[in-house]
C-alpha cells in the first residue's frame, strides 16, 4: 500500500512538474530585405553587458529564402535587451569589412538603429515585459 501511495505521490509531482508554464516570452524577428540568399543571416540577443562584446545570452540563425529570414527566441526574461543581426554570406561566421572600414556584408539591429561608427546599445534597447514581441529588422 505504501509503494501505492509512494508511486502514485511521484507520479502526480512529475506532471505538475512538466505543466509549469515557461516564464519567459518569445520574440520573433522578421527581416525581408536581405541582398541575396547566399550564406545564412545571424542573430544574438544582448544584455547591456554582452553588447559588442561577442556572442549574446541567446544566439540565432536562418536559412534566407528569397530575401527573407525569421528567427525566433524563446523563453526570454523580462528586462532590457538589444538585437544585433548579420547577413554571414560566406558563412564565415564573422562580419567582413572593406579596407576603409565598411562592412560587406548586410547587417541590423532592433531598432532599426543605422549611424556612422559603431552601433551604441541605448539605441538599440527595447523592454521585454509580459506579452510576446514581434520585430521587424531593416538589414
Amino acid at each position: 500500500m505504501k509503494n501505492l501511495i509512494l508511486s502514485f505521490a511521484l507520479a502526480l509531482v512529475s506532471f505538475t512538474g512538466f505543466s509549469q508554464e515557461p516564464d519567459g516570452v518569445t520574440i520573433t524577428v522578421t527581416v525581408e530585405n536581405i541582398k541575396n540568399d547566399n550564406g545564412k543571416a545571424s542573430f544574438a540577443l544582448h544584455t547591456v553587458d554582452t553588447f559588442m562584446k561577442g556572442a549574446g545570452i541567446m544566439n540565432a540563425e536562418s536559412e534566407i529564402k528569397d530575401g527573407k529570414v525569421v528567427v525566433t527566441f524563446e523563453n526570454v526574461k523580462p528586462g532590457d535587451y538589444a538585437i544585433m543581426g548579420m547577413h554571414d554570406e560566406n558563412e564565415n561566421g564573422r562580419m567582413d569589412f572593406e579596407d576603409n572600414g565598411m562592412p560587406k556584408e548586410g547587417y541590423g539591429m532592433s531598432n532599426n538603429v543605422m549611424s556612422f561608427g559603431p552601433p551604441q546599445y541605448g539605441d538599440a534597447k527595447f523592454t521585454v515585459a509580459k506579452e510576446p514581441i514581434e520585430m521587424k529588422i531593416r538589414f
